[in-house]
């Protein structure tokens, strides 16, 4: 069933109480639903990620993504904010978790919210989702190809992103894992690496690698999308969070 939905640019407070700008995308014909913390990839809040939500809210979920980069560049296009993120070396940790725990609230506050969160995340959104999903009570957390999750940056990503593999044992939901089998970040080997931590931490997760994919084998206006393996993982998306936020 798609359902009617309505989509705006909202404020939402984020990490530190900041007023940061967020894309809120939610059904209009139902009672109580789940909700979606949408975390961007690392080309930045743009209008690719705004189609995700849509489409999240026309299968019956509100759907919230923060601006992450905001700060950097309010006001400014995606492709210069994502520039300005990346000289910058990417959004510290500590920043995304509050800015997603202020959309975890503002999502908990709508009237049609029934309590229930998951989070996703697509490139460096993969590995905040998973980020989060360690350090905020959730309810499902779906990673789409996050790297740097079980090693550092290497010295020539603009990324100074750091392993977070550490904190498997703090992961608060079951997830769900969608890799490319063709993908340098993560590797198939660091999925498996990825793999073995959660196995050893006793925690529920599906883990997905396509092959003929690589990284961003979601993103329709690229030509690294791969659409047999898109539609399959939406497919296991949407069950997933069927079972988890319902």
């Amino acid at each position: 069933m798609t359902h009617n939905l309505k989509a705006e640019t909202i404020t939402i407070s984020g990490h530190g109480g900041d007023d940061i700008e967020a894309y809120l995308a939610q059904p209009t014909d139902v009672d109580k639903v789940g909700s979606v913390v949408v975390i961007h990839h690392m080309p930045g809040y743009d209008e690719e990620t705004k189609e995700i939500c849509r489409n999240f809210a026309a299968h019956g979920y509100n759907a919230l993504m923060p601006n992450l980069y905001w700060r950097e560049a309010p006001g400014a296009s995606s492709d210069d904010a994502a520039a300005v993120a990346r000289a910058n070396g990417g959004v510290p940790d500590d920043r995304l978790v509050g800015d997603v725990d202020g959309a975890m609230k503002h999502l908990n506050s709508l009237a049609s919210a029934n309590g229930k969160i998951g989070s996703i995340g697509y490139c460096s959104g993969g590995r905040q989702s998973f980020l989060v999903g360690c350090r905020l009570k959730l309810d499902g957390v779906v990673d789409c190809y996050g790297a740097f999750v079980t090693a550092d940056a290497p010295a020539e990503s603009p990324l100074r992103a750091k392993a977070i593999v550490g904190e498997t044992p703090n992961l608060s939901s079951p997830l769900l894992g969608l890799f490319g089998a063709d993908d340098k970040f993560p590797s198939p080997d660091q999925v498996a690496e990825l793999e073995k931590a959660l196995t050893d931490a006793g925690k529920e997760f599906d883990f997905h690698v396509y092959e003929g994919a690589g990284h961003a084998f979601f993103s329709v206006d690229r030509p690294s999308f791969r659409p047999e393996a898109a539609l399959e993982a939406w497919g296991l998306i949407f069950d997933f969070f069927g079972r988890t936020l319902s």
